[in-house]
């Protein structure tokens, strides 16, 4: 071969080379699907406990009577798949949905592979008496409910237009309560993080009483008056907004820091 042709050849060799070892690896994932629809009372207790994955929950209507379970299992190979199951017990006024996993091998050399995806669409004046996630996300939507618990261990947890009370914890990671509208109705959102960040983006024509305190980071407060705000880092606080309202957010932190964002509905 031509010497000339040989080195023309070799950058275009070693660039198809490149991009074939650069292609997506196939994605070699299996997945199972659940779905299931269960009749409830409109005040039912639910309880929902997973390791890895997701659980969201969306309330309907008023006028739901049901709970509609979807999950989605995922492992690398069909017999992890099998060995993780999702049982539910469910009652009219009550509904538990519980993960099992494969008990880890003494020696520790166990496939840990595996997660279950949670949708869940509830009566939004459901009972939520446990919904508790080891690792993953967790996002609650929509609830109007007085009792709704959530803990995570290690993720991100959401909660989205809750006009109900809310009692969240989470150990390591983000925590975000946004609303997109306001009402002026009785109930309180606590959020408890060990080891990270909370959020929360709420209307500038909303009225609550905030209560926010951190162990070692700062407290950032769009809704703070004039003569409220001060140049120097600020860790608790304990005031009203817009005279108060019905409603209370209170939030602890014991490694991070606190934001309330204002905004325009």
């Amino acid at each position: 071969m031509d010497m000339t042709k040989a080195v023309r050849f070799a950058p275009v060799s070693i660039a198809f080379c490149l991009l074939l070892s650069c292609r997506p690896a196939v994605d070699r994932t299996l997945e199972e699907m659940i779905d299931h629809v269960y009749p409830v009372e409109p005040t039912a207790t639910l309880s929902v406990t997973n390791r890895d994955g997701s659980i969201r929950i969306y309330a309907a209507g008023s006028e739901t009577r049901d709970v509609h379970v979807e999950a989605i299992k995922k492992a690398y190979n069909a017999e992890r798949l099998r060995a993780i199951s999702v049982q539910v017990s469910a009652q009219p006024n009550a509904i538990s949905v519980e993960t099992i996993y494969p008990p880890d091998s003494p020696i520790g050399f166990s496939d840990r592979s595996g997660t279950v995806d949670y949708v869940i669409v509830v009566p939004p004046t459901i009972r939520i008496s446990k919904l508790e996630l080891t690792n993953g996300e967790v996002l609650v939507e929509g609830m109007r409910s007085e009792e709704a618990r959530a803990y995570l261990g290690n993720g991100r947890l959401f909660a989205h237009n809750c006009f109900g009370n809310l009692d969240l914890s989470l150990k390591t990671g983000n925590l975000a309560i946004a609303y997109e509208w306001w009402e002026d109705l009785e109930f309180s959102i606590r959020a408890t993080i060990e080891n990270g960040n909370a959020f929360a983006y709420i209307p500038s024509d909303a009225a609550f009483h905030l209560i926010a305190h951190t162990a070692t980071g700062k407290i950032a407060n769009d809704f703070a008056e004039k003569e409220q705000r001060r140049p120097e880092p600020v860790n608790k606080i304990d005031v009203l907004v817009g005279g108060g309202g019905k409603t209370t957010f209170q939030f602890e932190t014991q490694d991070g820091n606190v934001k309330i964002a204002e905004h325009n509905p």
